[in-house]
Order: C-alpha cells, then structure tokens, then sequence
C-alpha cells in the first residue's frame, strides 16, 4: 500500500482539503485498498480542531465527501509510515524538517511538484480568505500526484 500524508501549517484547511480530494479521486478509481491518503499539522495551533468552515463549504459546494476529523501535528514515526509526505509552500517544508530532520528518502514535495507549476506555493486562505482558489490549486496538485503514482512501479 501506498502511503500518502498531506501537511500544512496547522491542519484544518489545505491538507485535510487536499485528504479529501485525493480519497475522493483513489476511490472513484478504484484503488482504495492500495492508496491510503491522510493529513497533519507542522504546528500545534490547531490540535483537535476539526476542519475550517471554509473548506467544509467548499467541500460540501464541490460534493467531496469528508468526514469529521481532528487536526493532529506530524511525528517524525510519520516519515517511515509513509511514502509521500506533500506540502503546501516552503514555510511547511523547513518546519517538517525540524521535526522529522533529513529527507534523506527523498519523500517530501510540493504539491504543486507535480504539475507544471513545480516549486509553486500554495496559498493558505485561512489569510487569504480565498478558498476557492486553494480549492483549484489542491485540485490539480493531487490530479497531478495520482497520475505519477500511476507510472511508478507496483510495490
């Protein structure tokens, strides 16, 4: 299985936004059993909190299924349970390193890495406010990771 976790600054609106996008495209293509998608937080601001009005607005507008969930922060145990760990802008990255140091597996990325736009942020719109363009930024990021996922070798 292949294991998937999403991080931004504190858990509640791009990467559980970019979870439950990515669940929704595994499932509808069948291969729930062999992707397993989650999220964290590189901070501890929102621990516990379930997911920002505006992505569950946005959501609910775009019919991606969710459910309720607690923002929780990621452990460095999290670099070897999974196989991608994907951020949202390079604020995540350097605050990911301090937790779980050297990349030595080659495992972190953008989101955006794996579109045209390699190396792009992504914005959080809990400053924005503008979740609608996050919405479309997640969109073609996690477009752009399963169509990679699909030419790498089964495991």
């Amino acid at each position: 299985m292949t294991g998937i976790l999403f991080i931004c600054h504190g858990n509640i609106c791009r990467s559980p936004m970019a979870e439950f996008v990515m669940k929704k495209i595994v499932s509808d293509s069948g291969l729930s059993s062999e992707i397993f998608v989650s999220s964290a937080a590189t901070s501890t601001e929102e621990l516990g909190n379930d997911i920002h009005t505006g992505t569950r607005r946005k959501l609910i507008q775009m019919k991606i299924p969710f459910s309720p969930r607690a923002a929780r922060q990621v452990t460095k145990k999290d670099y070897s349970e999974y196989d991608f760990l994907i951020v949202m802008d390079g604020n995540n990255i350097r605050n990911l390193r301090r937790i779980i140091g050297d990349d030595k597996d080659n495992k972190v990325y953008k989101l955006l890495d794996f579109t045209e736009r390699k190396g792009q942020d992504i914005a959080d719109p809990w400053y924005t406010g503008n979740f609608d363009d996050t919405y479309e930024d997640v969109v073609e990021g996690c477009k752009g990771l399963f169509n990679f996922l699909k030419i790498l070798p089964s495991k």
